[in-house]
């Protein structure tokens, strides 16, 4: 499944396209995709202008004139395909199921083959009450995420600081993937009590402002290397290099995996404490 940097790319991507451009029409070629589309889908959208083009955690959010909100999930295998004016003609695929046409002239096609990604409108209400999208932390990108907020929010945890990092209400759209190259690079053991990054008092510790800083890190060069749109797992310091030697200078020891809270933690049992 895409990550945060993944989406943060598309939405880079396609952001010159939608933001201050009119939906002109949407082609919806089936009734549904993980769900069904909401009542009026096509014409609640045909004829608005998109103010804000955003991403919140995984989600794609676009503000529209009408003031609904466009959300929009990748799952497993969604992506955005872009015909821009002026370019070369893209020949539709089987699946894609929903094309935007837009004032700008860009065709938008959303292609899915598994059909696990989501798309849906929302009024100002349901947006406020959303089952995932009102629970979600601060974004880890944003000056609302510091050492101060992990702090807050880990807290008296006694659960592992990896399970920790995968809770959306501590950080939102942080994944699998990234919460172990964030814990790498912080010298953080996955398995330490969550709780131990801060202070009886409440305070951040040292170990706190490594890892904010960590995850900001790693995820904002991520995001610089998505021209390729892989996962290709030697740009990874130690997700899914199980066996091999750490790549941190003078450490010498060799990445273990286990599995925590079923999901595959990769780290360098000799230098992450």
């Amino acid at each position: 499944m895409p990550e945060l940097p993944e989406v943060e790319a598309v939405r880079l991507e396609l952001d010159p396209y939608f933001t201050h451009y009119r939906i002109e029409d949407v082609d919806v070629r089936r009734p549904d995709l993980r769900d069904p589309f909401p009542r009026r889908f096509r014409a609640r959208l045909a004829g608005q202008t998109v103010e804000r083009f955003l991403r919140r955690a995984k989600y794609l959010l676009a503000t529209l004139a009408s003031g609904d909100t466009l959300a929009m999930h990748l799952g497993m295998s969604g992506w955005f395909h872009v015909s821009a004016p002026g370019g070369p003609a893209r020949v539709l695929d089987k699946h894609d199921h929903v094309i935007f046409h837009m004032s700008s002239g860009a065709l938008i096609a959303f292609n899915d083959p598994r059909r696990f990604g989501m798309m849906t409108l929302l009024t100002p209400k349901q947006l406020a009450a959303h089952p995932v999208l009102s629970t979600l932390g601060p974004e880890p990108l944003s000056d609302t995420f510091d050492a101060a907020a992990l702090a807050r929010a880990c807290r008296g945890r006694k659960t592992p600081l990896k399970v920790a990092l995968l809770d959306q209400g501590v950080v939102a759209g942080l994944g699998n993937i990234y919460a172990a190259e964030a814990l790498h690079l912080a010298g953080l053991s996955p398995m330490r009590a969550a709780g131990t990054i801060v202070t009886a008092a409440g305070e951040p510790r040292e170990s706190a402002y490594r890892l904010a800083a960590a995850i900001k890190d790693v995820l904002t060069r991520a995001i610089a290397r998505q021209t390729a749109k892989s996962y290709r797992s030697a740009r990874f310091q130690v997700y899914d290099r199980e066996r091999e030697r750490c790549l941190r200078p003078g450490c010498g020891g060799r990445i273990r995996r286990r599995t925590q809270g079923g999901r595959s933690t990769f780290y360098c049992p000799r230098c992450q404490k």
